[in-house]
């Protein structure tokens, strides 16, 4: 038998919308192209030096705070050249898409509508909406809560109506560990099942101290 082996199919990242209480799945976006690159940052969450204590330096307070770039890039040409396919996206462009990821940013028309209300009758203290957890997805092994810091939509190529079918999505995402969220809150069970994944993996590695050139410590 001749040719080449089946290509194994990629995945997709993406964010899903939960709700934090019952866990069920509000919305799923799923990024039309992965992006080549993802940029993390880890700010170690040190208990000293600058405690003054010198029994602190090795102290953690907890976990880093880790803080997540992406850019992705959405395109309707494809789906534009079978029009009999994909009729919404001949009307409205890319619209949806980015309502969607949009929409993750916002608190929902009838949060806001119902908080009206109620500064209408008076009610001095009216708590702000709480928006659905959002989990960042990228592959089995990362499933993160995140807080969306910021969204930038850079629109580059329209239709006659002016809709958008090219665009370019930056989202900055801060993960929420533990200590980030009410105790018993979904997010931190969903942490945790990440920071240990993360030991677990880490636990694979096999570095010798040979490997760097020594024998031994001094």
């Amino acid at each position: 038998m001749t040719g080449y082996p089946r290509t194994p199919k990629t995945v997709s990242g993406g964010i899903v919308l939960v709700d934090p209480d019952s866990s069920a799945v509000r919305r799923v976006v799923v990024l039309q192209y992965n992006p080549d690159t993802l940029n993390r940052t880890l700010q170690v969450q040190g208990a000293g030096p600058d405690s003054g204590d010198r029994l602190d330096v090795l102290r953690l307070k907890g976990a880093p705070v880790e803080t997540i770039k992406v850019e992705a890039e959405i395109d309707a040409a494809e789906q534009l050249e079978q029009p009999e396919r994909h009729p919404r996206t001949v009307e409205l462009g890319l619209l949806p898409v980015l309502a969607a990821l949009e929409a993750c940013v916002y608190p929902s028309s009838g949060t806001v509508q119902a908080n009206e209300q109620l500064a209408i009758l008076g009610t001095l203290e009216i708590v702000p909406a709480e928006a659905p957890l959002a989990l960042f997805v990228w592959g089995t092994q990362r499933v993160l809560p995140v807080r969306i810091t910021e969204l930038t939509v850079t629109e580059e190529a329209f239709d006659p109506m002016l809709n958008p079918i090219r665009a370019k999505v930056s989202l900055g995402l801060r993960v929420l560990a533990t200590n980030d969220v009410p105790r018993g809150h979904r997010a931190a069970a969903l942490f945790m099942a990440y920071h240990q994944k993360k030991e677990r993996l880490a636990a694979q590695t096999s570095g010798q101290l040979s490997n760097l050139g020594l024998g031994r410590l001094p």
